[in-house]
């Protein structure tokens, strides 16, 4: 009997090693097949830089190791390779100068799972460039139609200011209800005037599932998606609720071709749906319901936690520097006053306020890592081999902090977008959007920067928001999820400044 345990346990042992010899023998393999890729820091075979990194803010590992391997460096997440790009010049160089080998998208697992590489969002290829250039007429066009873009976020700015308290001076969490005005403003403006808004019937059900997207679960289904999908987690409740919000989206779109004017389409649904009819005998037209859903999503669900989670932290910074946020409405009072709602026109007007604003979107760094690029053919740069498929990242944040282009990029500095007349002043480095034709879709046409103007002015022009400490014991901080950034939860007070709501 000991005699068979012992050959047993010899033989698991035995197996074992070979499984991992093997794994090890394609590890490098796989290693040797990417050729002359950018240095980097020394590996542990499988696991690659995972243990030398800050799994919670990489960002900050890729900094200190910008400081020593240059602009372009490799580092290897477990088994791939991904090449990481460092500062303004290196990502102009890279986003726009070879825009076409940089410019693809790299789909994780779960993205995959998903998609399956439809949306503009996730898509590639020609498939990108057709729903890219589709989406940027139809919101052209909608933002001229017969209600004007900036008509209706005044209006949801409005009903924006509506639900708070108009005591003095309550206290609430304020993170809710920016998230239910931005839900409600792309639910009319970006994707459609006539879906019924309510929470429980948004298109995407669960608004904040980008998060999860990015999420611990979602990084071990990423590694090994066979496996980890046969076990209850938040990666579950993510597929649950994009099969419902895909349910949703069939049902809308089968309702409204009922009655769909195909001469006067009210929105982003509509145009897709007469889109659908013009190219429904084309074969391999990607206007399809494999793509409705996907293109919906990149608009509603992605920019709704961009968005919101940015006029939250908006306002903490107010809190946190009450002295600025007297500056702003000092501005606010001169050029809007207190008797009509804020203009897209009012922004040239308010430089101090559009220098916050900008301020505040670059010290959040909301994506610091930008959305995974994929190279679409082999590719030298810098005078590396970077083949087809490599994963990139670009590192935008060794360009919003870089103090070559900041006066302060450590510190809540306003006046890193003023000049010294006060007059408001571009600066090449404020990459908060992203760089080249994988950038925010909106920002070619101001539509985030007008949002945040009219929504964060409004706030401002009726309501004075104190903390419920002192300011310097107010935490500013970011709430990190592996590639991306959102807003800390917080309480403060809110005070009335005017009844003209």
């Amino acid at each position: 009997m000991d005699l068979q345990h012992v050959l047993q346990t010899d033989i698991l042992s035995i197996i074992m090693a070979i499984a991992v010899i093997i794994l090890l023998w394609k590890y490098m393999g796989k290693q040797r097949s990417y050729g002359h890729l950018p240095p980097g820091p020394s590996l542990i075979p499988l696991l690659g830089n995972l243990l030398q990194m800050d799994l919670k803010r990489p960002d900050k590992s890729y900094m200190e190791l910008s400081k020593k391997y240059g602009s372009v460096f490799t580092v290897w997440l477990g088994p791939k390779p991904v090449v990481v790009v460092s500062g303004y010049q290196a990502i102009k160089e890279a986003l726009v100068d070879q825009g076409e080998e940089f410019n693809g998208r790299a789909n994780p697992a779960i993205t995959l799972k998903l998609f399956n590489e439809h949306g503009v969002g996730s898509s590639n290829g020609q498939r990108w460039k057709t729903l890219r250039n589709f989406s940027l007429t139809s919101l052209k066009n909608l933002g001229i139609g017969c209600r004007s873009l900036e008509e209706r976020v005044q209006e949801e700015a409005k009903s924006l200011v509506k639900p708070l308290p108009r005591a003095c001076p309550p206290q609430l969490r304020f993170h809710q209800p920016p998230v239910v005005c931005m839900h409600a403003y792309l639910c009319l403006s970006a994707v459609s005037s006539r879906f019924h808004c309510e929470p429980q019937r948004a298109p995407v059900p669960y608004y904040h599932q980008p998060i999860l997207v990015h999420s611990p679960w979602a990084q071990l289904y990423n590694i090994s998606p066979r496996i980890v999908e046969c076990f209850p987690g938040k990666h579950q409740e993510l597929f649950k609720a994009i099969d419902k919000a895909k349910a949703y989206i069939r049902l809308e779109a089968d309702r409204r071709l009922k009655s769909l004017d195909t001469s006067n389409p009210q929105d982003y649904f509509d145009v897709f749906l007469v889109k659908m009819l013009e190219e429904k005998d084309q074969p391999g037209t990607e206007f399809n319901y494999d793509n409705l859903f996907p293109c919906v999503w990149d608009l509603f669900a992605a920019s709704t936690e961009t968005l919101s989670s940015t006029l939250s932290h908006a306002c903490l910074m107010m809190i946190k520097y009450p002295d600025i946020q007297e500056k702003v409405q000092k501005e606010i009072d001169e050029v809007i006053g207190s008797n009509r709602v804020p203009t897209a026109d009012d922004r040239h007007k308010m430089p101090y306020t559009e220098a916050v604003i900008h301020e505040i979107q670059r010290s959040m760094c909301l994506a610091p890592t930008a959305v995974p690029h994929q190279m679409t053919r082999d590719t030298t740069f810098h005078n590396y081999h970077i083949p087809k498929g490599t994963t990139v990242f670009p590192l935008l944040s060794s360009v919003l902090f870089d103090p070559k282009l900041f006066k302060k990029p450590d510190e809540f500095y306003p006046e890193n977008f003023l000049d010294e007349n006060g007059r408001f002043k571009e600066n090449n480095g404020f990459l908060a959007f992203g760089l080249g034709k994988r950038s925010c879709l909106g920002d070619g046409m101001g539509i985030p920067r007008m949002v945040l103007f009219l929504f964060f002015t409004s706030l401002l022009q009726h309501f004075t928001f104190r903390g419920t400490k002192p300011p310097e014991e107010i935490d500013d901080t970011v709430v990190s999820y592996f590639i991306g950034r959102l807003a800390r939860p917080y309480t403060c007070y809110v005070k009335l400044r005017t009844a003209n709501i």
